[in-house]
């Protein structure tokens, strides 16, 4: 899997963000090293491997080096990489501006001090300088976002993650596909790591079932967008150890964020509830109840929801939400799940949302003609 020549470098004048080579390597603190024959604790998951540079890859990406890891982010296509590195640079230094990195302690701050914020001026002048005034405290969140966006390394191979403490999947929502990756996870990464898949539906034990560690396989499933969502969806396989979960509880808490525990059923907790709401919007829209524009004012404005169901659905892509339903058909057995024929059409159209520039709503790309029409 290449993505970047050896000795790749993007020019940070244009793109705020330096692709590491190996005469640039990524260091390990040692005080953070990992012990071969245990598993991982949260203090001790210091390197992160993200596979998967959209959205959700980036955004996790995003999270753990502003945690302080060294993080590891791998994606087959170069240019997604070169859009996820710009994002994250935008992204951390606009939270910086505002002074919302969360995943900062105060109690970090002083490390920060030497860090050079601009010609002869440093963290350390600014805060003797201006002791009682904000000024200081907003370096010091600018010299934290440098310092994390330098925690960023891209590489070129599934190899390059063998000495990851923790790897986070964050690919196409395909079992298929997944099972592969795992295969190969389990081969390269060095024994002890936790093997972590951030799928919204996909059985976290049959993922497991294509390694020879599935204690160690667990799911971490992060909402969109990773740095501003607060909540993380922990899923247990059938053989994750409590070990493996406590690590991971204590690491999802680490990043800032409120973690909910499921068991390893169909579409866990949150899409198991969410899907068959934004599928019941699509039949409203698909049988005529009303207008595409009524049914998201009904709920925003009747329930309070910040966003309508068919908007949400455009969000997370309309691919995403149709696969969720299936695996929640199957996997349930109930009708009630059966994806609505519009969700379908407009999938099969390539009118996936947002992401694509039109959905059930148009993003400033021409739509293609698929009206909601009923059957019955």
């Amino acid at each position: 899997m290449r993505v970047f020549p050896a000795n790749a470098e993007i020019d940070e004048s244009v793109h705020g963000f330096h692709v590491r080579t190996q005469k640039d390597p990524l260091t390990i603190s040692p005080t953070a090293s990992f012990r071969e024959e245990s598993m991982a604790t949260a203090s001790e998951i210091a390197a992160v491997g993200v596979i998967g540079a959209g959205q959700m890859g980036s955004g996790i990406a995003q999270l753990a080096a502003a945690a302080g890891c060294a993080v590891l982010l791998l994606d087959a296509d170069s240019a997604a990489l070169t859009r996820a590195v710009a994002s994250i640079s935008a992204s951390l230094r606009r939270l910086a501006a505002k002074g919302q990195l969360s995943q900062v302690r105060r109690v970090d701050l002083p490390s920060y001090y030497p860090t050079q914020i601009g010609p002869g001026h440093s963290v350390k002048d600014a805060a003797e300088a201006f002791p009682s005034d904000k000024f200081w405290v907003r370096l010091v969140f600018q010299a934290a976002c440098e310092d994390s966006i330098k925690r960023i390394r891209c590489v070129s191979t599934v190899q390059d993650l063998r000495e990851a403490d923790l790897v986070i999947e964050a690919i196409v929502e395909n079992e298929h596909v997944k099972k592969k990756l795992f295969v190969e996870l389990d081969k390269i990464t060095k024994p002890s790591a936790i093997l972590a898949s951030n799928t919204s539906s996909i059985s976290i034990t049959r993922l497991a079932s294509a390694t020879k560690r599935p204690s160690q396989v667990i799911g971490m499933h992060f909402f969109n967008p990773p740095p501003i969502m607060r909540l993380i969806e922990i899923i247990r396989g059938a053989d994750t150890s409590d070990e493996v979960f406590a690590a991971v509880k204590s690491f999802s808490e680490r990043l800032g964020k409120t973690v909910i525990c499921s068991q390893d059923y169909p579409g866990f907790i949150v899409n198991r509830i969410l899907m068959p709401l934004i599928n019941e919007a699509f039949w409203a829209l698909y049988t005529g109840v009303a207008t595409k524009e009524d049914i998201d004012t009904g709920m925003k404005l009747g329930t309070n929801h910040p966003m309508g169901p068919l908007q949400l659905a455009d969000f997370i892509g309309l691919d995403v939400c149709l696969s969720v339903l299936r695996v929640l058909h199957n996997g349930l057995g109930d009708n009630k799940y059966s994806p609505c024929p519009l969700l379908v059409q407009y999938v099969d159209a390539g009118r996936l949302g947002k992401k694509r520039g039109v959905g059930v709503y148009s993003y400033g790309q021409k739509s293609s003609n698929v009206k909601p029409k009923s059957s019955l």
